[in-house]
């Protein structure tokens, strides 16, 4: 998709499909009422006539019939400008262009963005966003003939503001796609040392540095608990270590995690039918590092940034680990495995030691952990635990200004006696009740006094629908969160 500017009117302009912003009662903007002129008021009883009122994301598709260059008009509502927000522009320029491309149009015309309370640029690179990541389809293993997507989209607009918009929001679609389409790989085609391959030629593309520990390396660092994971699978585990540093002075270090868990049975405590048909999914955190990761050189942000993927894929077989078994793990700490299937906190127990050791200013983990966060929040929303506030609160802040649901969850002390092993430092698994504030707490045992965060992220990983943003299956999710985190501190002198 070619997204430009062109000064001018868009009612002049040839297109498949003209973009108009409605506000609530139907109220439309200097170019929707010059084009309202222009169909001798057709436009505003049409609109009228549909009961269209200007919702956020609705659409209302009305053909000109050779009235206009424009074949069609793809009326969206934009919301009250007074309380408009980069998410509502992010979701109606989505949807305005996902019903064109459905309608079939190729190339769009479209007014400019605006809200009272957003600058140009915030504007543009959420309409931008919107459009992308609305028209993102995975159709590598499709046999039949593509679907036709969008090719072109124009904005009545001009100015360096704008196009610095249209520039930053491509560049984090374009990372959202990259999560999206590992996610969406089949776990027979994407491994630990698939995954591995696919971050160093990541890496050597952008300039990145990239480390990977095979089963050998992993063994000589001692990182039992990612080989215990493991054992069990014809594919060999990963450690994945991706090093994003400025061209200048650095304003600090952020440690990124990610759980790549490419395909969980469950193991030993093999999961039932129901719950493993999507478990290509648990590998979600991983992507989501190695997408942020691909973003940060064309978008030059001064501060460092180390992403540690640690991946494996869990199988039952004879070699594999079992509840019983005494993992320890890189810390020196033992764990007792009260579950096979609490795998993930084991994989990011080694890898957040690993990027301790980094001495990073903070770290954030990411991964599809656990399914009692799905029950608190349901699936669109991520649980966000962490030992530090300022940390918390800005993740909380950028996920405001990503538009993806997060909500902070509580740390209790009181709870972590139910982790202790009896025969070993920690269990890994305190029990269903409560499952994803026992998940953080035993992640917290691996931060080494580090301000640290927890991003669980098992309900929006994936979608079983088409959403304003996604469709039906991996939706990059935390990646827009992450990419507006790095930029905020990368602002702070």
């Amino acid at each position: 998709m070619q997204i430009a500017l062109r000064p001018g009117s868009p009612s002049a302009w040839e297109s498949d499909a003209l973009v108009l912003a409605v506000e609530p009662e139907g109220r439309l903007g200097t170019i929707g009422q010059e084009i309202d002129q222009q169909l001798d008021g057709m436009l505003a009883s049409t609109l009228r006539e549909a009961r269209f009122r200007g919702e956020t994301g609705k659409t209302l598709v009305i053909p000109t019939l050779g009235r206009l260059p424009a074949r069609r008009i793809v009326a969206v509502g934009v919301g009250d400008p007074a309380t408009r927000s980069a998410h509502d522009l992010r979701r109606a320029w989505g949807a305005a262009g996902r019903v064109a491309r459905d309608a079939g149009a190729a190339s769009i015309v479209s007014e400019a963005p605006a809200a009272a309370q957003i600058d140009v640029t915030t504007a543009f690179r959420s309409a931008t966003e919107g459009l992308i990541l609305a028209g993102y389809r995975f159709q590598q293993y499709r046999t039949r003939e593509p679907q036709p997507d969008l090719d072109t989209v124009t904005f009545a607009a001009d100015g360096d503001a704008a196009q610095r918009g249209i520039t930053l929001g491509e560049q984090t679609a374009k990372a959202v796609a990259l999560a999206r389409d590992l996610g969406n790989q089949p776990p027979d085609a994407l491994y630990p040392a698939r995954l591995a391959e696919i971050a160093e030629d990541t890496a050597q593309q952008l300039g990145l540095e990239c480390r990977v520990y095979d089963r050998a390396a992993l063994a000589e660092l001692g990182a039992g608990a990612i080989l215990a994971v493991g054992q069990g699978s014809i594919h060999e585990p990963r450690l994945i270590h991706l090093t994003y540093r400025p061209a200048g002075p650095s304003h600090g270090t952020i440690g990124l995690i990610g759980k790549a868990i490419t395909f969980d049975t469950g193991g030993i405590n093999l999961k039932p039918t129901g719950s493993v048909e999507t478990m290509k999914i648990d590998m979600a955190g991983g992507p989501a590092v190695l997408a942020t990761l691909s973003a940060l050189p064309a978008l030059g942000l001064p501060i460092t940034v180390h992403g540690v993927i640690a991946s494996a894929e869990n199988m039952p077989s004879g070699g594999a680990f079992r509840p019983s078994d005494v993992l320890r793990t890189l810390s020196g700490k033992t764990v007792e495995i009260v579950s096979t299937d609490a795998e993930g906190r084991l994989v990011l127990a080694d890898a957040l030691t690993y990027t301790a050791r980094e001495r990073p200013d903070a770290m954030i983990d990411l991964a599809t952990l656990t399914g009692a966060a799905v029950v608190a929040l349901g699936n669109q929303g991520t649980a966000v635990f962490g030992s530090d506030i300022t940390l918390v609160d800005d993740i909380l802040a950028a996920a405001g200004t990503s538009g993806e649901l997060m909500w902070q969850m509580p740390l209790w002390d009181a709870y972590h006696e139910r982790l202790t092993g009896d025969v070993a430092d920690l269990k890994n698994s305190g029990g269903r009740d409560g499952g994803s504030i026992f998940a953080a707490l035993f992640l917290r045992e691996f931060t080494e006094g580090i301000p640290w965060a927890h991003l669980d992220i098992a309900g929006p990983a994936w979608s079983d629908r088409v959403t304003d943003l996604t469709g039906k299956g991996a939706t990059g999710h935390a990646v827009m969160t992450l990419i507006r985190l790095l930029e905020s501190r990368s602002d702070r002198p």
